[in-house]
């Protein structure tokens, strides 16, 4: 199956589990996360460093990283702010 047939699969199959209010509940508060998450692993990936050199840059560990890139850590502004210095960009939060 080629990747557009997998993303457009997932899109459907998103759709009809969003209509499940306990989902969509979850997914609302969560789906910002691994946004985030996902943002950082493209960002870090496109200027090739490491999660090691990442983390040496904003002052934590290589596993702190990996959580953050999984997902599984909420994030503060501050550690969002030195994320986006570390990778050369700003850092824009809003709230509508």
């Amino acid at each position: 199956m080629n990747k557009i047939n997998k993303a457009t699969d997932f899109q459907k199959y998103l759709k009809n589990q969003l209509s499940d209010k306990e989902f969509k509940k979850l997914y609302d508060e969560y789906g910002k996360q691994l946004k985030i998450a996902y943002q950082i692993i493209q960002l870090r990936k496109k200027q090739k460093i490491t999660q090691l050199e990442l983390a040496k840059k904003i002052g934590t560990t290589q596993s702190n990283i990996a959580r953050m890139e999984s997902g599984k850590q909420n994030f503060t502004v501050d550690i969002l702010s030195k994320v986006a210095q570390a990778l050369n960009k700003e850092l824009k939060i809003s709230i509508s």
